[in-house]
């Protein structure tokens, strides 16, 4: 059983990355790395600072492009897409980053409703009753006129939420969700997670370094490390094997020369 109460390891793929690799310069990122992202799961993102988990997310989200490598979803490889292609891949994908991302000249609302306006999803009628539907589900109903700068920390990221599903995309990228966040905040936001793949059935891809937010919510877990996937595998999988890498992860163990297993 998953963490969210229901088996998702049977899904079909929605993504499929083949020999990705990134670099920024000549450093490379990510290292001729393959995986698949399943319909309807929770994937969780770990590893330590710098192991590339954001630069791998960019990617996934089409922020970025790829030094080589392929990145299909539902059987396109985003990185030749055209404009158009690209566009259309955009409205079925949504992203809550790290800091919130919002725009502080305007209102709460007015974040909300800018990827629906740009993609032109619904009457512009009707955008003001999909924002409200927006922010009620996320816990924020009645801020629509409220300034970013009126707002708490995990209020923003709440807004971010909401923003991230505005178009009701079908996979939602969340980047280090808790980050800088209390306890009780980061617990409320993982809950909130989880209420967003149940009431949407959206396939989540989360970037997280917080152990309580994994145990609560991945259905799987994507280890990296050194540019290379070293475990890839269900919450119980992870808690059975020896990777040193992901063991160390686990028992908040300071780094002292570790090799990683398999490698």
């Amino acid at each position: 059983m998953t963490a969210g109460g229901c088996s998702k390891q049977s899904g079909s793929a929605v993504a499929e990355v083949r020999d990705l690799v990134c670099r920024y310069g000549d450093r490379v990122v990510l290292n001729s790395i393959s995986f698949d992202i399943l319909s309807g799961e929770i994937l969780c993102i770990i590893g330590g600072s710098g192991c590339g988990k954001t630069t791998l997310l960019r990617h996934l989200a089409g922020l970025l492009n790829p030094a080589a490598g392929t990145i299909r979803f539902w059987g396109e490889n985003i990185v030749d897409m055209n404009e158009d292609e690209r566009s259309a891949f955009s409205r079925r994908i949504g992203i809550a980053f790290q800091g919130g991302a919002l725009f502080n000249s305007m209102t709460v609302g007015e974040n909300i409703a800018l990827p629906i306006e740009e993609h032109g999803i619904v009457d512009p009628s009707l955008v003001g009753i999909m924002v409200e539907m927006k922010l009620g589900l996320v816990g924020l109903g009645g801020l629509e006129n409220t300034m970013p700068s009126e707002l708490s920390g995990g209020m923003v990221k709440r807004v971010g939420f909401a923003r991230s599903i505005a178009t009701d995309p079908e996979v939602v990228f969340f980047d280090e969700p808790s980050a800088g966040l209390d306890p009780i905040t980061s617990a409320g936001l993982d809950q909130l997670i989880l209420k967003i793949r149940k009431l949407t059935g959206s396939t989540l891809v989360v970037v997280t370094h917080e152990l309580n937010s994994i145990e609560t919510i991945a259905d799987r877990i994507l280890m990296l490390d050194e540019g290379k996937i070293v475990f890839m595998g269900t919450p119980a999988e992870a808690s059975r094997s020896r990777e040193p890498r992901l063991r160390q992860f686990f028992e908040h163990r300071p780094d002292e020369g570790i090799e990683p297993h398999n490698r």
